[in-house]
């Protein structure tokens, strides 16, 4: 079986580039899947239909016009047709798992389990950039507090230097000579 998974090659950087942001979610649509799993659109849509109580709401769920709208014109989608003509269904990565024991292909098995590793890559990276943000938050307070002790240390000096510009009515010491 390990050997079957090593026998399909697709490289994550085409699977990352099929996976998309939608409702806060990371989500793959139906044709870029059926593309990847070696079936019709049409088909993995009927295998959805016909299963549908294996897909709930945080599985998989049909884009809105607006949603396909903002896909278009944001993501190199030339165009609806592209998406397959209707609404597309769009499966998140538990729902990609299921779609593949739905098909019960050999191809959409392995593939599935070429996705579900990308998509745990994805949530690893989010986590290391999440972790590097967090320090990059806690080093900006400390300089912003050290720019307020740097601004009240030249406070502190501008006064020093007022008070040595005000000349005093002091008499001067030292020895005097009566003839001055």
């Amino acid at each position: 079986m390990n050997d079957q998974i090593d026998s399909i090659i697709i490289p994550e950087e085409v699977l990352i580039n099929k996976i998309y942001l939608i409702r806060n979610q990371k989500v793959m649509l139906d044709s870029d899947l059926a593309e990847l799993f070696d079936v019709k659109a049409i088909r993995l849509r009927e295998q959805v239909k016909r299963n549908i109580e294996k897909f709930p709401g945080h599985f998989m769920f049909r884009l809105t016009n607006e949603e396909v709208e903002i896909m278009v014109s944001q993501n190199a989608i030339p165009s609806k047709q592209h998406l397959g003509g209707s609404m597309p269904y769009v499966f998140t990565e538990h729902g990609v798992l299921q779609l593949a024991n739905v098909l019960k292909s050999g191809t959409a098995v392995q593939v599935s389990i070429k996705i579900i590793e990308v998509f745990v890559k994805m949530r690893e990276m989010l986590a290391d950039n999440l972790s590097v943000r967090l320090e990059i938050e806690e080093i900006k307070k400390k300089l912003a507090h050290q720019d307020k002790n740097i601004e009240l240390v030249f406070n502190y000096l501008d006064e020093l230097i007022e008070k040595q510009e005000t000349p005093k009515s002091r008499r001067e010491i030292g020895f005097k000579r009566n003839l001055e």
